[in-house]
């Protein structure tokens, strides 16, 4: 069985005929109103309006005629009123009836229509043929008051939920609808869906990125904070990549479109907030099992306790109508179906606008009960990339002058430590030239020659091994406890000075895994790299779990020991090896820099490449459960509070004048539960992180 998308119904997928096609996913739906509330939001509003203005006039006129004013054929007069309201603001209710009949199911509109018909029907034959029920009265203003009440709760409903899909709405805007396309050195101002993988566009200052491309040519700055949440503009130069729907802030750039349509960036993140809206947790499946017979059982109490009440109860056949219309009303399960689509929908939202991709309800469920986090190191808790971190004189040589020559040794250098030390030359601004000899030592360094005929080598212990190396060794081995790579520097035959590389860690890491420990969960680094590496890694940042020299499947087997110990693991990782870990886990969280498969099996994908977030997902995730808990407690509350109310159980006490105002009561609690959901999951947008 499928669920309505909108009011959370059940649908049975293999009769219905109402469905939608939405980003790749088939959507079903109870009725023809819900259908049009999930594709054209904005003209289901429109007819809600003009239904209320309808329908609170003229419930206003009945209200006083029941009420205050006494007038010959008020009664007529009445029937007329209630009539419009009744099959003109109420027609959606019919609609919705008869949907569900098509679709041999039942939905909130069969209670409401039901309730209502009964209402206007007993009071129009009592209006035509006053002698067939004795007790006489007519309840007009009922079934008016009811429909109106409905309808104003359900436009409430509608305007918050319009708040709740700002996030999606706010996505799909950022898209340009013209692009500037470059057609032999012309510009011509073409329509979004006309360009093809290829052209050559041009952004100008201010303006949108079309869509996922490389540039071509400039140089800019581009605010990317709408797609990754990142506050500080990215310079873009020739051969980078730019995102569609980021914003170009300074020079112009000329883009080669990589990416289209379903395929950018933007329109995989707007799929990922919808489907992770319109998903399921786990603790949804109770809700659903029960709403599957709700209607049907409360329709089956409304007769019950009707026909009891005017059987062995001593109530007349006017009171027991309104028994009746009291427990239809009084049990639409409109909060029970909008509990947990609200929630997600919210946080999902929520989340995008923090650079954070939420693939499921599932995986926010999951997050909220994690209380063990295992790390990858590389990419993850570090740059991914070694840095210089010290440059140590042991000559009369300065450090800048140490750095120049070691640079122009390692400039024909393909090697990763090579490039990280012209890198750092380069940001310190010192001045490197090629050198006029290059000679590379299998394993263990380089010899070159200078311009002034210096002869420059750079490596490890074993291309200095014959000369006094001991003299340093102290320098070297208290480099290597700090898990850093320590290269010598030469010059002629003497050892001029020690450069110092390591992959250093992220800004945010020692803080997030500070956070993660304060929040009571259990904290593991494992990596691929030597004891050493890894130990000098878990001290900085505090950790005491640590597993080094693993491989993929080591990951694997420490996250299945920590589940069988019965712990709810997460697993943060950046790599293509990181992938089996990340599914294995119970949440995995994918870093968003890292490769596509590692992001492919992330149940959650954080796209600042920030390992704090992932301790924002996590509390996210408590806090959208809290939210879910919450509206089901509220939604089961109020039916089994109000239902056996509606039921009768008052009249012992407050004898059956209380049905004089219960089905307008009935109403109101009805519509205020549903705007009570909304509202309460709209709080999760103030969470500040």
């Amino acid at each position: 069985m499928a669920t309505d998308p909108v009011c959370g119904m059940h649908v049975n997928e293999a009769e219905s005929k109402l469905t939608s096609e939405k980003y790749g996913r088939e959507y079903y739906f109870c009725s023809a109103n819900c259908k049009l509330q999930f594709e054209r939001p904005e003209r289901e509003l429109k007819d809600l309006r003009y239904s209320l203005v309808a329908a609170w006039p003229l419930t206003a006129i009945v209200a006083a005629l029941t009420y205050a004013v006494i007038i010959p054929g008020g009664n007529y007069l009445m029937f007329v009123l209630a009539s419009i309201v009744q099959f003109y603001s109420g027609r959606r209710f019919y609609y919705g009836m008869l949907d569900a009949i098509r679709n041999r199911s039942s939905n909130m509109d069969t209670l409401i229509a039901i309730g209502t018909t009964a209402a206007w029907a007993y009071s129009t034959i009592v209006t035509f043929l006053p002698h067939t029920f004795p007790a006489g009265g007519v309840y007009f203003d009922t079934s008016t008051i009811i429909i109106s009440l409905i309808l104003t709760g359900t436009y409430m409903q509608r305007l918050a939920e319009s708040r709740a899909s700002d996030a999606v709405s706010s996505l799909i805007a950022l898209q340009p609808t013209i692009v500037h396309m470059i057609i032999k050195g012309r510009i011509e101002d073409r329509q979004i869906g006309n360009i093809k993988v290829g052209n050559l566009l041009l952004v100008k200052p201010g303006e949108k990125i079309p869509t996922d491309s490389v540039v071509a040519g400039g140089n800019s700055s581009v605010d990317e904070s709408m797609i990754t949440g990142e506050s500080m503009p990215i310079d873009k130069k020739v051969g980078d990549k730019v995102v569609g729907g980021t914003i170009n802030l300074a020079g112009s750039l000329r883009i080669k479109v990589a990416k289209i349509g379903e395929d950018t960036a933007l329109s995989q993140i707007i799929k990922i907030v919808e489907d992770a809206a319109s998903s399921k947790v786990p603790i949804q499946r109770l809700a659903d099992r029960i709403s599957s017979y709700f209607v049907p059982l409360v329709v089956l109490i409304g007769i019950v306790s009707s026909v009891a009440w005017y059987l062995f109860g001593g109530v007349g056949f006017n009171t027991s109508i309104l028994i009746f219309v009291s427990v239809l009303i009084i049990a639409c399960p409109c909060a029970l179906g909008i509990a947990t689509p609200a929630a997600l929908l919210v946080a999902s939202g929520k989340a995008s606008r923090n650079g954070i991709l939420v693939k499921s309800g599932e995986s926010l469920q999951a997050a909220s009960k994690v209380d063990a986090v295992v790390l990858d190191k590389t990419g993850t808790l570090t740059e991914g990339r070694p840095v210089v971190t010290d440059v140590i004189s042991v000559s009369r040589y300065s450090e800048r002058e140490i750095l120049r020559f070691a640079a122009i040794a390692e400039m024909n250098s393909e090697h990763v430590l090579g490039k990280a030390i012209i890198e750092d030359a380069k940001n310190k601004r010192v001045r490197v030239e090629f050198p006029k000899k290059f000679a590379y030592r299998q394993g263990s360094g380089i010899t070159a020659v200078d311009k002034a005929g210096n002869i420059l080598y750079i490596g490890n212990r074993d291309m200095f091994e014959k000369w006094r190396i001991d003299r340093v060794e102290d320098r070297l081995s208290k480099a290597e406890r700090q898990g850093k790579t320590a290269l010598v520097v030469g010059l002629g035959r003497d050892i001029i000075g020690i450069i110092a590389l390591a992959d250093v860690l992220k800004q945010d890491s020692k803080k997030a895994v500070a956070a993660l420990r304060d929040s009571g969960k259990e904290v593991w680094l494992i990596t691929g790299d030597n004891d050493r590496v890894a130990m000098a890694i878990a001290k900085q940042l505090g950790i005491e779990n640590v597993i080094s020299r693993s491989k993929p499947r080591d990951k694997m087997e420490k996250i299945a020991e920590l589940q069988r110990q019965g712990k709810v693991v997460a697993m943060v990782g950046d790599g293509v090896n990181d992938a089996p870990a990340l599914t294995k886990a119970d949440l995995g969280i994918a870093i968003g820099a890292g490769t596509e498969v590692a992001m492919q099996a992330g149940g959650i994908i954080l796209m600042r490449n920030s390992v704090e977030d992932a301790v924002v997902a996590l509390e996210l995730g408590s806090k959208t459960m809290g939210k879910i808990r919450q509206n089901l407690f509220w939604a089961f509350g109020y039916n089994i509070v109000l239902i056996p109310i509606a039921a009768g159980a008052l009249i012992p006490f407050f004898t059956i004048g209380v049905y004089n105002f219960l089905p307008v009561l009935s109403a109101l609690a009805m519509a205020f539960s549903s705007v009570t959901v909304v509202a309460n999951s709209l709080l999760l947008d103030r969470i500040r992180f």
